[in-house]
């Protein structure tokens, strides 16, 4: 390699990740189905992704909650019709619980919102539009568990109601790799969305008063 070829490669080893500007005003972090048991066959090896994933999604919470974006947990609540969210937290933290590990890294606060699905969508049948309303949100960063179901489902209703969405890579799991490239692309192609990785993501700005 030439003088000038080494100067280049390490020059391109040493520059920064491209940073994604994310306006603070009109942006919700969206974590989805991330308090869960994980309990059926074949989970092992979605938890042996999704815990990895747990820990980078973690940090993009902080970040997003030390820039005042709101967070708001979308969630299954796994038949368990007469419970609330606390105990849905309970049951998927518990030491029985094979996805526990990825529930307690997330584990909300108490100035986190929080929204219980009955299906697929964060939208279908729940009060996610009308929070999203109250919060004057025009923009999603959608994570969590499955990219290429309650995800993907999520990502169609938000596109269709002209939200922007962020979805990053690093973020979101499926059972296969495969399941989440494919959700991955549709995301990107199909409904626009920005689907780079979450490190590269920057909050900007101020939240909008309200």
């Amino acid at each position: 390699m030439t003088r000038e070829g080494s100067r280049r490669a390490a020059n391109g080893a040493n520059r920064r990740p491209r940073r994604v500007p994310v306006p603070v005003a009109g942006t919700a972090l969206l974590l989805i189905d991330v308090i869960n048991d994980l309990a059926f066959d074949g989970a092992q090896p979605l938890i042996a992704e999704a815990e990895p994933m747990a820990s980078r999604l973690a940090a993009l919470k902080r970040r997003a909650t030390k820039a005042d974006v709101p967070v708001i947990y979308i969630n299954d609540n796994f038949g368990q019709w007469r419970s609330d969210f606390r105990r849905t937290v309970a049951h998927c933290t518990a030491r029985t619980s094979p996805g526990r590990r990825v529930s307690q890294r997330l584990r909300p606060t108490t100035r986190d919102y929080f929204v219980l699905k009955p299906k697929h969508s964060g939208f279908y049948d729940t009060t996610l539009d009308t929070l999203l309303g109250s919060l004057r949100v025009r923009r999603v960063i959608l994570t969590g568990i499955a990219g290429n179901i309650c995800v993907l489902f999520t990502a169609n209703d938000a596109y269709m109601r002209d939200l922007k969405i962020f979805a990053p890579a690093d973020c979101i799991v499926s059972n296969t790799a495969q399941d989440n490239q494919n959700a991955l692309r549709q995301i990107h192609t199909v409904l626009k969305g920005n689907i780079t990785t979450s490190e590269r993501l920057t909050f900007q700005g101020r939240r909008d008063p309200g």
